[in-house]
């Protein structure tokens, strides 16, 4: 079940605890990738506090969000480019994304492989898709409070093999959300040190959020048939080899 946008949009633009996620969240995207020169950036779910520093360089932006969870006009001052659209079936040509950011969508999809097979269909060949999703070992998937607190959290092998079952190829994994999940003055102050800290120690386990990069697997298409040489071509039982026929003419003639 997809949250309604408009809490979504309170959680991450006027409450402290969620400008520190988005902020930690997009550090750590930004790592992945560098600003996309020229590409088709596309966002699905609440992508949106991730794909500003795309908004520059890239050729296009989209930001897709599901009919369940509702839309928002975005980027505020700057003309729109938000979607709604059904969760399986998006307004993109296929192989139309260069890039893919999938955040609050997959964790809370009522059909995570219809999902995971419209990403491949969209995404193009040899392009990046980022996935983000609740750590099941992290705090903030324990938190309610919280938009990480709703859906199905994962495991890292969780969601590398259901990535594989859907021809991604998973590349790299990071981890983010080290801080704690809490609105008191001392944690948020603490909230960078934190982050920092946990990047440190470790990208898998300590976490709130787990973000893994994946290609797009295209295997090359296979031939229809085998061609076969022949040695000699085939005649019909009883018929006058060609050069027979014209040694019996000559013998006529003379």
């Amino acid at each position: 079940m997809h949250l309604d946008v408009q809490d979504l949009k309170k959680f991450y633009y006027r409450t402290n605890l969620g400008r520190v996620a988005q902020r930690a969240i997009r550090e750590q995207v930004l790592e992945f990738w560098s600003p996309a020169v020229a590409e088709t950036v596309v966002g699905f779910g609440f992508a949106a506090p991730l794909l500003r520093p795309f908004l520059e360089d890239a050729r296009r932006v989209v930001a897709l969000m599901p009919g369940p969870q509702g839309v928002m006009h975005w980027p505020v001052g700057m003309p729109n480019v938000s979607v709604l659209c059904e969760e399986t079936l998006w307004p993109l040509q296929p192989g139309q994304a260069d890039k893919l950011i999938v955040l609050h969508g997959l964790e809370t999809s009522e059909n995570p492989s219809a999902l995971l097979e419209e990403c491949w269909r969209v995404l193009a060949p040899g392009g990046r898709a980022l996935f983000i999703v609740p750590n099941r070992a992290g705090l903030w998937s324990r938190r309610d409070g919280t938009p990480f607190g709703f859906g199905r959290p994962y495991s890292l092998s969780q969601l590398e093999a259901q990535l594989k079952r859907h021809d991604f190829s998973p590349e790299r994994h990071l981890a983010s959300l080290f801080a704690a999940p809490s609105e008191r003055r001392f944690w948020l102050k603490a909230a960078r040190m934190m982050e920092r800290f946990g990047r440190r120690v470790s990208g898998r386990f300590a976490g709130g959020v787990l973000m893994v990069e994946a290609t797009k697997q295209v295997y090359a298409p296979r031939p229809r048939g085998r061609a076969v040489k022949v040695v000699s071509p085939l005649r019909a039982p009883g018929a006058t080899p060609a050069g027979v026929v014209g040694r019996h003419c000559n013998d006529a003639a003379d």
